[in-house]
C-alpha cells in the first residue's frame, strides 16, 4: 500500500535566543499542523495545493502539477493511489456543500484524469513479461457514472505487472461476452451504488453458467455494510477495494489449480 513521505518543519535557534516572537510561533504551528498526516493518508498542504490546481481560473497543466505535487516529495505511486482519489473526493464534498457549482465538478474531474494519465505514464511497469502476465478486466457496469477510480485501479494493477483493460457502461450481457472470448484471469468491477449490486449478481451467475473455468470475480468501490454479506449475496470471490489483494487472490487460486 502506499504511503505519503511525510517530514517535519526543522527550526534551528541561535545560541543565547529567547525563544520565538507569538507571530512567528503561530506561523511555525501552522505549518506543522498541515504537514500532519490526515485519516486518509494525505499532507493537508499537498492537498490543498491540488484541490486549489484542479479549480483554477487560469488553466492546468498536468506536467507541471505533477511536478509541483512531487516537490512535496511525494511518489508517482503516492499521487495515484492517495491524492488523486483524496482531489476527487473533495471535489464531491465542495458541490454537496454548494461550494462550487457542477461545471466545477465536472472541470475539476477531467483535470484530475489527465494528471493520472500524466503520473502513469512516467511509472515502470514490473513483473511478468508480456506474454505470461496476468490479464486483469477492469469494469464499470452500465448504470454507473464514475470512470477515476477505474482508472486508478487500472493504474495499480499495472504496476504489479498485469496486462489490464478497461471498459466502461458494460451491460451484464457485454461484460459476459468478453469474459468468454478473452478469458481474462481476473475480473474487477468498480461500483458507487448499493442498486448495482443486482446488476453485479446478475453478471457473476451469467459467467458462472457460461464458463468452463471463470476468472477471479471481485468487486470494489465505497460500499458500506457488511462487505462478507455482499460477497455471498453476489457471489464474487472477494470485496475489496485494494487492487493487489486481488491480484494476490488469483495468484493463490492459479497455483492450487497447478498444484492439483
Amino acid at each position: 500500500m502506499a504511503q505519503d513521505d511525510t517530514f517535519g518543519t526543522n527550526v534551528a535557534f541561535g545560541e543565547g535566543g529567547t525563544g520565538i516572537e507569538p507571530l512567528a510561533s503561530q506561523v511555525i504551528s501552522m505549518l506543522c499542523e498541515r504537514q500532519t498526516v490526515t485519516a486518509a493518508g494525505v499532507r493537508q498542504i499537498a492537498l490543498d495545493y491540488l484541490g486549489r490546481a484542479v479549480l483554477s481560473k487560469t488553466g492546468f497543466d498536468p506536467a507541471q502539477v505533477l511536478d509541483e505535487l512531487r516537490g512535496f516529495r511525494l511518489t508517482r505511486d503516492v499521487i495515484i493511489d492517495l491524492y488523486i482519489p483524496q482531489a476527487a473526493v473533495q471535489l464531491g464534498d465542495q458541490w454537496m456543500c454548494s461550494d462550487i457549482s457542477f461545471a466545477d465538478v465536472t472541470s475539476g474531474a477531467r483535470r484530475v484524469q489527465s494528471l493520472l494519465g500524466e503520473a502513469a505514464n512516467g511509472l515502470v511497469w514490473t513483473g511478468q513479461g508480456a506474454s505470461d502476465a496476468p490479464e486483469a478486466r477492469v469494469v464499470v457496469p452500465s448504470g454507473e457514472q464514475h470512470f477515476l477510480g477505474a482508472s486508478v485501479v487500472a493504474a495499480q494493477l499495472r504496476r504489479a505487472g498485469c496486462d489490464v483493460s478497461l471498459a466502461i457502461s458494460e451491460t451484464a450481457d457485454q461484460i459476459t461476452a468478453r469474459v468468454m472470448m478473452d478469458k481474462p484471469d481476473m475480473v474487477l468491477m468498480s461500483i458507487a451504488r448499493v442498486d448495482a449490486l443486482a446488476l453485479v449478481t446478475k453478471t457473476v451467475k451469467q459467467i458462472k453458467e457460461t464458463t468452463d473455468s471463470a476468472p477471479v470475480l471481485a468487486i470494489g468501490g465505497p460500499l458500506r455494510g457488511n462487505l462478507d454479506e455482499i460477497r455471498k449475496q453476489t457471489g464474487v470471490d472477494l470485496v475489496t477495494s485494494v487492487a493487489t489483494e486481488v491480484v494476490g487472490f488469483c495468484t493463490k487460486r492459479q497455483k492450487a489449480l497447478g498444484n492439483r
